[in-house]
């Protein structure tokens, strides 16, 4: 059993490589590069190398616009991700502050309130309660309301139950909010590749949740998030 969904990751890593990798690189925006570091890159050190090009052309864009809503998103979300590749504090502390203050000025931003329910429960996921939330101010709570917020929020599209569900599924297999939702993603619309990408994934984690499971659904769910292939806790 396993082996057929250590397969089953091998099938969905492939696809997203093929799919990012027809990108042509002279178009590519921090967004396309984030989902290329997020989920294509082989090993931690490229990924990281991708996730600061991404902060750095974020950057260079709100050097033209300090207002650009989607540079003021991907340049947190860049940080967010440098914080969980190097485990650097402040960069996770300040990425934090930067989706709140994007969801201060706007509470229906789905992707904000996506991209810090993300961030809170990978902070726990990572630390425990305890000490996520004594270093780094994360909390389950919070982070599964911002995540509900995003899924009402976020209309139809695959990105937003699909991830909610697959960060639910891997603090908790048995979590029946996150079968739903995964149930959910697996008929939602696909807008963008993350959508088609994180799509997959949801629609993979159903065969062990289906089966019962428990073990293979946790961690099924942690391979299938971003960076989760280099995950080392199993």
């Amino acid at each position: 059993m396993k082996q057929r969904y250590r397969r089953t990751v091998a099938i969905l890593v492939a696809a997203m490589i093929v799919g990012l990798g027809s990108m042509p690189a002279a178009a590519q925006s921090a967004r396309d590069i984030l989902t290329q570091a997020s989920f294509s890159d082989s090993d931690e050190a490229s990924a990281l190398r991708r996730v600061t090009t991404a902060y750095a052309a974020a950057g260079v864009a709100l050097t033209r616009r300090p207002d650009d809503h989607e540079a003021l998103l991907m340049r947190a979300t860049a940080l967010g991700y440098r914080a969980k590749l190097t485990g650097n504090r402040a960069d996770a502390i300040s990425a934090r502050h930067q989706f709140e203050a994007l969801i201060a000025q706007n509470p229906r931003d789905a992707e904000a309130q996506l991209a810090l329910g993300a961030w809170h429960i990978g902070a726990v996921k990572k630390l425990g309660t305890i000490v996520g939330h004594a270093a780094v101010g994360a909390q389950r709570t919070v982070g599964f309301a911002s995540l509900d917020r995003a899924v009402a929020l976020g209309g139809d599209r695959a990105l937003f139950p699909a991830l909610s569900a697959l960060l639910r599924l891997e603090l908790d297999p048995r979590d029946p909010r996150g079968r739903a939702l995964a149930e959910a993603a697996a008929k939602a619309d696909v807008v963008t590749p993350i959508d088609r990408i994180l799509q997959r994934g949801a629609v993979a984690i159903l065969t062990p949740l289906r089966a019962g499971d428990v073990q293979a659904t946790r961690k099924l769910a942690s391979r299938l998030l971003p960076f989760g292939r280099f995950d080392d806790d199993d």
